[in-house]
């Protein structure tokens, strides 16, 4: 069948159009993405401001279309921290769904982390033992662990690189002691969480997903997103510890040079790399692999295990 899948999240709405059937590999077939940079679009009452809420709509309107264009049996739509967090949340999906007909079912943070977390344990398989899952969205970090499908343990966390920027960095390049007091309110907040994985023993493997975590590995010297998505992707806790003082310094532009960063995302690299770094370093990684299936995937394969045997 083919299945379209429209993730509304904290920086972007894409659209992943897929050939799949049960027991078998997504094939991606079309991908539609627009910004949207909803977290940027509250209001002080942490509302969804007319504007965002005008541009969402357009948005998800020209993605139910694409869907229908390229010939998609079924869409599953679904919108994570941004709206989930919103205080007009129920207008807003009420908007969406009245003006494209697109139903967005909100995913709690904790669905998030597992869901990506089913898509990391398909791809990496069983031989990868107990996994440790990290990724950073435009609104929240994910945290989870295990050694099967569903993990022991998953968390959401209020540490997205989009809302952190927005919220504590403002200057271009920050000051300074804007930095530091958001490297330690990162680190406070995921020290909070460490105990609830760390009574399940040391994970066997670490990975990551996000463009935040491919963004770092490739500043940090790992294979072009060009070259497939079969190259081993490698992150280590030494170069973030190398680089992130040189994105601190940096210019919003000059970010913007660096290989395989594009213009839109280089505003919130830096809150990106102090949170991958505090979390590798409170979970004492030295080394996590990149894992190039993420949140839309583990839609994908939930999906799939639900239709009937053929």
């Amino acid at each position: 069948m083919r299945l379209g899948v429209l993730d509304v999240g904290s920086n972007t709405a894409h659209l992943l159009v897929v050939d799949a059937h049960r027991g078998a590999r997504p094939l991606p077939a079309h991908s539609y993405k627009e910004e949207l940079r909803l977290a940027e679009l509250l209001d002080e009452g942490g509302a969804v401001a007319p504007a965002g809420i005008d541009r969402l709509v357009g948005t998800v309107r020209q993605a139910m279309q694409t869907a229908e264009d390229k010939g998609c049996e079924d869409v599953i739509a679904f919108a994570t921290s941004a709206v989930r967090e919103a205080s007009n949340a129920d207008h807003v999906l009420a908007r969406v769904r009245e003006e494209t007909g697109a139903d967005l079912k909100v995913l709690s943070g904790e669905d998030e982390a597992r869901l990506t977390f089913l898509a990391a344990r398909r791809w990496f398989g069983w031989s990868a033992g107990k996994l440790l899952l990290l990724d950073i969205g435009g609104g929240s970090l994910e945290i989870a662990y295990g050694i099967d499908e569903d993990p022991d343990a998953a968390v959401s966390l209020p540490l997205g690189a989009g809302r952190l920027t927005a919220a504590h960095l403002p200057g271009d390049p920050p000051d300074a002691q804007d930095v530091r007091a958001l490297r330690r309110q990162v680190r406070a907040e995921i020290a909070r969480t460490v105990g609830e994985f760390a009574r399940f023993g040391p994970p066997d493997h670490v990975v990551a997903t996000s463009k935040t975590f491919r963004q770092l590995a490739r500043i940090g010297g790992a294979a072009r997103s060009a070259e497939g998505l079969y190259i081993q992707r490698e992150l280590s806790r030494s170069s973030l510890e190398e680089w992130v003082p040189k994105l601190a310094a940096m210019t919003v532009e000059q970010r913007s040079h660096l290989p395989g960063v594009s213009a839109d995302r280089a505003p919130q690299l830096l809150a990106g790399a102090l949170v991958a770094e505090g979390a590798m370093d409170l979970f004492e990684v030295p080394v996590l692999e990149i894992c190039p299936w993420a949140l839309r995937e583990g839609v994908i394969l939930r999906r799939l295990d639900h239709l009937p045997s053929s």
